[in-house]
């Protein structure tokens, strides 16, 4: 009996206006940054924080996503509470900043800076 292994789906789906932005980022970043990466810290009022920022290494748990204008690394622990998710990239007259549609978040803070899974 033959294995048939099904494909993983993408951990994160991003727009083209995200990918626009890491090429944008990428473009522009420091000489030693290998790429972006997404994490969620704990931080805000309820309790987990979406954060994008250069990275100069990668580490051993961190899934990699290649993109046309450079690559995302996205946290290894943060990683579970992302899948699935849609990073957008979205500027209007007032605020520019990535966006997320996470189907994981059980709720959100008033000013949509923290979610809570």
């Amino acid at each position: 009996m033959a294995t048939t292994l099904r494909a993983r789906p993408a951990a994160l789906n991003l727009t083209a206006t995200a990918l626009a932005r890491i090429a944008d980022l990428m473009a522009r970043a420091p000489e030693d940054a290998i790429g972006v990466k997404l994490s969620t810290p704990k931080r805000g009022c309820s309790g987990l924080a979406y954060s994008v920022d250069y990275v100069t290494e990668a580490k051993p748990f961190d899934e990699r996503i290649d993109t046309p204008g450079g690559t995302l690394f996205v946290d290894g622990g943060s990683i579970l509470y992302l899948i699935g998710s849609t990073m957008d990239w979205v500027e209007d007259d007032f605020t520019a900043g990535f966006v997320f549609q996470n189907p994981n978040a059980k709720g959100a803070c008033g000013c949509g800076e923290s979610f809570t899974v």
